[in-house]
């Protein structure tokens, strides 16, 4: 293979909560927990196992936390300093610059990229409902910018604009199949980790961090995705979700960062360290996949 690639920054991987078995258990639960339900007689049970499960997924995420805790609570608290330290992310945060991204625009194979596409949906936490989730109750300002969010993931009322279908239709057409039991835990904690701070409100400005990370640093992950899909002959509707993120996540994240995290910051500077943590979380997570990935792959 022409390209040699440079080791990546160690994660720690001795948690009990990042193994295959924990991922899979909390994956089945969120899936089946938010999924529309009707009422049933043994409710007080499902509320049993839910709390059981909810304290799990809390000692998860704080296990994230404390990965992060020392960095987090030194970025700056002005709102100048704070959106300074997050858009440096881009650049320097974990996962960034990936060698893996490179290679899937120029050497993947065709099968290679099918399995590295049916991971990533398969971690697929849907964006639109973690934006949905993170802005109750929040500040007007932020909460009008969160709105405009979904609405572009909703394609402004248009179904075939919505960025959850395009990326159903992808795997149609790829004949993939994501399940959570052929899915690498990295890309289920991934999930996992967002789906827990967006439904969690003492995770809420967590929340608001991880998914302004997302923004912040997907349109280059997106756009060599899309160029692989291209270089091996899949038609643009193919790669039309991984087009639309690569130009449309970076006006996202410029008016993520003024409309939300800008003012969020100003009103309560505690805020910083709770959206910083949860920027580092999502980082750190997307790390820990492009590590896995390349291991298939080599």
């Amino acid at each position: 293979m022409a390209t040699a690639f440079k080791a990546a920054q160690p994660l720690a991987f001795t948690s009990q909560f990042l193994t295959d078995t924990f991922q899979q258990g909390l994956a089945a639960w969120n899936r089946q927990r938010l999924a529309p339900a009707f009422p049933t007689p043994d409710w007080q049970l499902t509320l049993e196992r839910d709390a059981r499960m909810l304290r799990l997924e809390g000692d998860f995420l704080e296990e994230l936390r404390d990965e992060v805790a020392e960095e987090a609570a030194a970025v700056p608290s002005d709102p100048e300093g704070f959106i300074a330290w997050f858009e440096g992310l881009k650049e320097s945060g974990p996962g960034q610059g990936d060698p893996l991204f490179p290679w899937i625009a120029e050497q993947a194979n065709r099968e290679e990229l099918r399995w590295f596409l049916e991971q990533e949906a398969a971690g697929e936490a849907g964006f639109d409902d973690l934006v949905a989730y993170t802005q109750v109750k929040i500040p007007m300002r932020a909460k009008l910018e969160l709105a405009r969010n979904y609405w572009d993931e909703m394609g402004r009322g248009n179904p075939q604009g919505v960025h959850g279908t395009m990326l159903d239709s992808l795997v149609q057409n790829l004949e993939l199949q994501p399940r959570i039991e052929n899915t690498a835990w990295q890309s289920l904690a991934l999930a996992n980790a967002m789906t827990a701070m967006a439904t969690t409100r003492r995770y809420a400005w967590h929340s608001v961090g991880a998914l302004g990370a997302i923004e912040l640093t997907a349109p280059d992950r997106s756009a060599a995705t899309a160029a692989g899909l291209k270089r091996l002959g899949f038609s643009g509707k193919d790669s039309r979700y991984f087009n639309v993120h690569a130009v449309l996540d970076v006006k996202h994240s410029e008016a993520w960062n003024r409309e939300a995290l800008r003012p969020l910051v100003a009103e309560d500077p505690r805020r910083a360290v709770a959206i910083a943590e949860g920027a580092l979380i999502r980082l750190n997570c997307g790390a820990r996949c492009f590590d896995r990935y390349r291991s298939e792959f080599f």
